[in-house]
Protein backbone atom coordinates (compact mmCIF):
# COMPACT_ATOMS: atom_id res chain seq x y z
CA UNK A 1 0.00 0.00 0.00
CA UNK A 2 1.47 3.33 -0.99
CA UNK A 3 0.83 6.61 0.74
CA UNK A 4 1.02 10.00 -0.84
CA UNK A 5 2.79 12.66 1.14
CA UNK A 6 1.93 16.26 0.42
CA UNK A 7 4.73 18.82 0.00
CA UNK A 8 3.70 20.58 3.21
CA UNK A 9 3.88 17.31 5.15
CA UNK A 10 7.30 16.62 3.69
CA UNK A 11 8.49 20.02 4.86
CA UNK A 12 7.14 19.30 8.35
CA UNK A 13 8.99 15.96 8.48
CA UNK A 14 12.20 17.62 7.34
CA UNK A 15 11.94 20.16 10.13
CA UNK A 16 12.81 23.82 10.13
CA UNK A 17 16.58 23.19 10.33
CA UNK A 18 16.78 21.25 7.06
CA UNK A 19 16.53 23.42 3.98
CA UNK A 20 15.15 22.09 0.76
CA UNK A 21 17.67 20.76 -1.72
CA UNK A 22 18.14 23.18 -4.55
CA UNK A 23 18.74 22.01 -8.05
CA UNK A 24 21.73 23.63 -9.72
CA UNK A 25 20.60 25.97 -12.45
CA UNK A 26 22.62 25.51 -15.59
CA UNK A 27 23.34 28.72 -17.39
CA UNK A 28 23.47 28.80 -21.18
CA UNK A 29 26.91 28.33 -22.72
CA UNK A 30 26.80 31.77 -24.30
CA UNK A 31 26.03 33.46 -20.98
CA UNK A 32 28.92 31.64 -19.27
CA UNK A 33 31.37 32.77 -21.95
CA UNK A 34 30.05 36.32 -21.76
CA UNK A 35 30.91 36.32 -18.05
CA UNK A 36 34.37 34.82 -18.64
CA UNK A 37 35.19 36.92 -21.69
CA UNK A 38 36.69 39.94 -19.87
CA UNK A 39 39.10 37.60 -18.06
CA UNK A 40 40.47 35.96 -21.21
CA UNK A 41 42.96 38.72 -22.20
CA UNK A 42 44.53 38.70 -18.75
CA UNK A 43 44.64 34.90 -18.73
CA UNK A 44 46.27 34.90 -22.15
CA UNK A 45 48.96 37.34 -20.99
CA UNK A 46 49.67 35.21 -17.91
CA UNK A 47 50.03 32.08 -20.06
CA UNK A 48 52.31 33.83 -22.55
CA UNK A 49 54.56 35.35 -19.88
CA UNK A 50 54.77 32.44 -17.43
CA UNK A 51 53.66 29.06 -18.69
CA UNK A 52 55.22 29.05 -22.15
CA UNK A 53 58.69 30.11 -20.86
CA UNK A 54 58.41 27.46 -18.16
CA UNK A 55 57.63 24.77 -20.76
CA UNK A 56 60.67 25.93 -22.76
CA UNK A 57 62.77 25.75 -19.59
CA UNK A 58 61.64 22.17 -19.01
CA UNK A 59 62.64 21.34 -22.60
CA UNK A 60 66.14 22.80 -22.18
CA UNK A 61 66.56 21.00 -18.86
CA UNK A 62 66.66 17.71 -20.80
CA UNK A 63 69.22 19.00 -23.30
CA UNK A 64 73.01 18.85 -23.12
CA UNK A 65 73.67 22.35 -24.39
CA UNK A 66 76.48 24.77 -23.60
CA UNK A 67 76.86 28.15 -25.27
CA UNK A 68 80.62 27.58 -25.47
CA UNK A 69 79.89 24.65 -27.79
CA UNK A 70 77.31 26.02 -30.26
CA UNK A 71 75.64 23.50 -32.52
CA UNK A 72 76.42 20.52 -30.27
CA UNK A 73 73.11 20.17 -28.47
CA UNK A 74 71.96 16.63 -27.64
CA UNK A 75 69.29 14.95 -25.55
CA UNK A 76 70.63 14.39 -22.03
CA UNK A 77 67.67 12.83 -20.25
CA UNK A 78 67.91 13.35 -16.50
CA UNK A 79 71.71 13.84 -16.53
CA UNK A 80 71.35 17.58 -15.87
CA UNK A 81 69.15 16.95 -12.83
CA UNK A 82 71.58 14.34 -11.50
CA UNK A 83 74.51 16.74 -11.97
CA UNK A 84 72.69 19.59 -10.24
CA UNK A 85 71.54 17.48 -7.29
CA UNK A 86 75.06 16.13 -6.88
CA UNK A 87 76.66 19.58 -6.92
CA UNK A 88 77.68 20.64 -3.37
CA UNK A 89 77.32 24.31 -4.37
CA UNK A 90 73.69 23.67 -5.29
CA UNK A 91 73.02 22.08 -1.90
CA UNK A 92 74.65 25.04 -0.22
CA UNK A 93 72.48 27.41 -2.26
CA UNK A 94 69.37 25.48 -1.19
CA UNK A 95 70.31 25.76 2.48
CA UNK A 96 71.10 29.46 2.15
CA UNK A 97 67.81 30.14 0.34
CA UNK A 98 65.86 28.38 3.08
CA UNK A 99 67.67 30.24 5.86
CA UNK A 100 67.48 33.61 4.12
CA UNK A 101 63.80 33.24 3.26
CA UNK A 102 62.74 31.98 6.69
CA UNK A 103 64.68 34.60 8.65
CA UNK A 104 63.51 37.52 6.51
CA UNK A 105 59.86 36.38 6.43
CA UNK A 106 59.72 35.83 10.21
CA UNK A 107 61.44 39.10 11.12
CA UNK A 108 59.52 41.16 8.55
CA UNK A 109 56.20 39.64 9.63
CA UNK A 110 56.82 40.30 13.34
CA UNK A 111 57.94 43.88 12.67
CA UNK A 112 55.08 44.37 10.22
CA UNK A 113 52.52 43.31 12.84
CA UNK A 114 54.08 45.64 15.43
CA UNK A 115 54.11 48.61 13.06
CA UNK A 116 50.56 47.86 11.88
CA UNK A 117 49.36 47.89 15.50
CA UNK A 118 51.11 51.24 15.93
CA UNK A 119 49.54 52.76 12.82
CA UNK A 120 46.11 51.44 13.80
CA UNK A 121 46.15 53.88 16.73
CA UNK A 122 45.24 57.53 16.38
CA UNK A 123 48.08 59.97 17.06
CA UNK A 124 49.38 63.24 15.70
CA UNK A 125 51.26 62.82 12.42
CA UNK A 126 50.00 59.30 11.73
CA UNK A 127 49.66 59.90 7.98
CA UNK A 128 53.23 61.17 7.75
CA UNK A 129 54.57 58.20 9.72
CA UNK A 130 52.58 55.80 7.53
CA UNK A 131 54.03 57.35 4.37
CA UNK A 132 57.59 57.14 5.71
CA UNK A 133 57.15 53.50 6.73
CA UNK A 134 55.76 52.52 3.32
CA UNK A 135 58.58 54.25 1.41
CA UNK A 136 61.14 51.38 1.57
CA UNK A 137 58.77 49.08 -0.31
CA UNK A 138 58.38 51.66 -3.09
CA UNK A 139 62.13 51.80 -3.80
CA UNK A 140 63.31 49.62 -6.67
CA UNK A 141 65.25 46.55 -5.41
CA UNK A 142 68.39 47.44 -7.37
CA UNK A 143 68.32 51.05 -6.14
CA UNK A 144 67.71 49.89 -2.56
CA UNK A 145 70.66 47.49 -2.78
CA UNK A 146 72.96 50.27 -4.05
CA UNK A 147 71.79 52.64 -1.32
CA UNK A 148 72.54 50.09 1.38
CA UNK A 149 75.87 49.12 -0.18
CA UNK A 150 77.25 52.66 -0.43
CA UNK A 151 75.31 54.68 2.17
CA UNK A 152 74.82 52.10 4.93
CA UNK A 153 77.52 49.43 4.69
CA UNK A 154 80.49 51.48 3.50
CA UNK A 155 83.38 50.99 5.98
CA UNK A 156 84.55 54.61 5.71
CA UNK A 157 81.42 56.78 5.69
CA UNK A 158 78.56 54.31 6.12
CA UNK A 159 75.63 55.34 8.31
CA UNK A 160 75.61 51.97 10.11
CA UNK A 161 79.20 52.40 11.33
CA UNK A 162 78.44 56.00 12.32
CA UNK A 163 75.37 54.91 14.34
CA UNK A 164 77.35 52.16 16.10
CA UNK A 165 80.50 54.22 16.68
CA UNK A 166 79.49 55.15 20.27
CA UNK A 167 79.62 51.42 21.04
CA UNK A 168 83.16 51.01 19.70
CA UNK A 169 82.24 49.81 16.18
CA UNK A 170 84.47 51.48 13.60
CA UNK A 171 85.26 50.84 9.92
CA UNK A 172 83.50 47.49 9.66
CA UNK A 173 83.05 46.34 6.06
CA UNK A 174 79.64 44.79 6.60
CA UNK A 175 79.27 43.47 3.06
CA UNK A 176 82.51 41.48 3.28
CA UNK A 177 82.80 40.59 6.97
CA UNK A 178 79.11 39.94 7.70
CA UNK A 179 77.53 39.39 4.27
CA UNK A 180 74.59 37.24 5.36
CA UNK A 181 73.65 39.57 8.20
CA UNK A 182 73.84 42.50 5.79
CA UNK A 183 71.49 40.83 3.33
CA UNK A 184 68.98 39.90 6.04
CA UNK A 185 69.04 43.44 7.42
CA UNK A 186 68.51 45.01 4.00
CA UNK A 187 65.72 42.61 3.00
CA UNK A 188 63.88 43.01 6.31
CA UNK A 189 64.00 46.80 5.78
CA UNK A 190 62.58 46.35 2.29
CA UNK A 191 59.83 43.81 3.01
CA UNK A 192 58.54 44.92 6.42
CA UNK A 193 56.29 47.61 4.83
CA UNK A 194 54.72 44.94 2.61
CA UNK A 195 53.82 42.81 5.63
CA UNK A 196 52.68 45.90 7.51
CA UNK A 197 50.24 46.96 4.79
CA UNK A 198 48.57 43.54 4.66
CA UNK A 199 48.23 43.29 8.44
CA UNK A 200 47.04 46.91 8.66
CA UNK A 201 44.27 46.11 6.17
CA UNK A 202 43.22 43.26 8.44
CA UNK A 203 43.22 45.48 11.52
CA UNK A 204 41.08 48.11 9.85
CA UNK A 205 38.55 45.47 8.80
CA UNK A 206 38.07 44.37 12.40
CA UNK A 207 34.65 44.83 14.01
CA UNK A 208 35.00 47.63 16.55
CA UNK A 209 31.84 46.55 18.40
CA UNK A 210 33.48 43.27 19.41
CA UNK A 211 36.53 45.11 20.74
CA UNK A 212 34.35 47.54 22.63
CA UNK A 213 32.34 44.68 24.17
CA UNK A 214 35.56 42.94 25.26
CA UNK A 215 36.83 46.20 26.74
CA UNK A 216 33.59 46.64 28.67
CA UNK A 217 33.99 43.10 30.04
CA UNK A 218 37.37 44.07 31.48
CA UNK A 219 39.70 42.49 28.93
CA UNK A 220 43.11 44.14 28.74
CA UNK A 221 44.97 45.09 25.53
CA UNK A 222 47.20 42.01 25.59
CA UNK A 223 44.32 39.60 26.14
CA UNK A 224 42.25 41.29 23.46
CA UNK A 225 45.13 40.98 21.00
CA UNK A 226 45.71 37.28 21.62
CA UNK A 227 42.06 36.26 21.84
CA UNK A 228 40.36 38.54 19.31
CA UNK A 229 42.75 40.45 17.08
CA UNK A 230 45.28 37.73 16.29
CA UNK A 231 42.68 35.10 15.25
CA UNK A 232 41.04 37.74 13.07
CA UNK A 233 44.41 38.47 11.42
CA UNK A 234 45.03 34.81 10.62
CA UNK A 235 44.11 34.94 6.94
CA UNK A 236 45.99 38.21 6.46
CA UNK A 237 49.15 36.87 8.08
CA UNK A 238 48.92 33.71 5.99
CA UNK A 239 48.64 35.81 2.84
CA UNK A 240 51.64 37.93 3.88
CA UNK A 241 53.73 34.84 4.65
CA UNK A 242 52.87 33.13 1.37
CA UNK A 243 53.48 36.16 -0.83
CA UNK A 244 56.60 37.14 1.10
CA UNK A 245 58.02 33.63 0.77
CA UNK A 246 57.41 33.57 -2.99
CA UNK A 247 59.10 36.93 -3.51
CA UNK A 248 61.99 36.60 -1.06
CA UNK A 249 63.04 33.10 -2.17
CA UNK A 250 63.67 34.64 -5.61
CA UNK A 251 65.93 37.42 -4.29
CA UNK A 252 68.68 38.29 -6.75
CA UNK A 253 69.41 42.05 -6.94
CA UNK A 254 70.87 42.59 -3.42
CA UNK A 255 73.08 39.52 -3.70
CA UNK A 256 74.40 40.54 -7.11
CA UNK A 257 75.01 44.18 -6.16
CA UNK A 258 76.16 43.87 -2.53
CA UNK A 259 78.01 40.56 -2.09
CA UNK A 260 78.35 39.00 -5.59
CA UNK A 261 77.48 35.68 -3.97
CA UNK A 262 80.57 35.82 -1.78
CA UNK A 263 82.83 35.69 -0.06
CA UNK A 264 83.25 32.35 -1.78
CA UNK A 265 79.77 30.87 -2.00
CA UNK A 266 78.65 32.22 1.39
CA UNK A 267 75.71 34.22 0.01
CA UNK A 268 74.91 32.30 -3.16
CA UNK A 269 71.22 31.46 -3.12
CA UNK A 270 69.31 29.54 -5.78
CA UNK A 271 68.59 32.43 -8.20
CA UNK A 272 72.23 33.54 -8.05
CA UNK A 273 73.38 29.93 -8.53
CA UNK A 274 71.26 29.73 -11.69
CA UNK A 275 72.76 33.01 -12.87
CA UNK A 276 76.26 31.62 -12.40
CA UNK A 277 75.42 28.47 -14.32
CA UNK A 278 73.73 30.33 -17.18
CA UNK A 279 75.88 33.45 -17.63
CA UNK A 280 79.27 32.44 -16.26
CA UNK A 281 79.48 28.73 -17.02
CA UNK A 282 77.13 29.13 -20.05
CA UNK A 283 75.59 25.74 -19.26
CA UNK A 284 72.01 26.09 -20.52
CA UNK A 285 70.96 22.54 -19.65
CA UNK A 286 72.04 22.55 -16.01
CA UNK A 287 70.80 26.09 -15.39
CA UNK A 288 67.38 25.14 -16.80
CA UNK A 289 67.28 22.03 -14.62
CA UNK A 290 68.15 24.13 -11.58
CA UNK A 291 65.35 26.55 -12.52
CA UNK A 292 62.79 23.75 -12.66
CA UNK A 293 63.95 22.49 -9.27
CA UNK A 294 63.63 26.01 -7.85
CA UNK A 295 60.00 26.23 -9.03
CA UNK A 296 59.23 22.88 -7.42
CA UNK A 297 61.05 23.89 -4.25
CA UNK A 298 59.18 27.20 -4.09
CA UNK A 299 55.84 25.38 -4.23
CA UNK A 300 56.98 23.04 -1.44
CA UNK A 301 58.22 25.93 0.73
CA UNK A 302 55.02 27.92 0.30
CA UNK A 303 52.88 24.88 1.11
CA UNK A 304 54.94 24.10 4.21
CA UNK A 305 54.87 27.72 5.39
CA UNK A 306 51.11 27.95 4.91
CA UNK A 307 50.46 24.73 6.82
CA UNK A 308 52.83 25.80 9.59
CA UNK A 309 51.06 29.12 10.09
CA UNK A 310 47.64 27.44 9.94
CA UNK A 311 48.77 24.86 12.49
CA UNK A 312 49.93 27.57 14.88
CA UNK A 313 46.52 29.25 14.76
CA UNK A 314 44.73 25.94 15.23
CA UNK A 315 46.80 25.22 18.33
CA UNK A 316 45.83 28.62 19.76
CA UNK A 317 42.15 27.78 19.34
Amino acid sequence: MTTTVSPSAARERRGPGRPQSRTKVKRPVRERWVRRGPLLPGLLVVVLLTQIPFVVTIYYSFQDQNLLRPGQSAFAGFDNYVAILGDPHFRGAVFLSLFLTASVVVLATVLGIALALLLDQKFLGRNLVRTLLITPFLVMPAAAALIWKHAMFNPMFGILNWALSPFGVERVDWGSEYPLFSLVLMLVWQWTPFMMLIVLAGLQSQDTEILEAARMDGAGPVRMFWRITLPHLRQFIELAVVLGTIFIVNTFDPIYLITQGGPGQATTNLPYFIYQKAFRAFDVGESAAAGVLVVIGTIVIVTFALRLVSGMFREEK
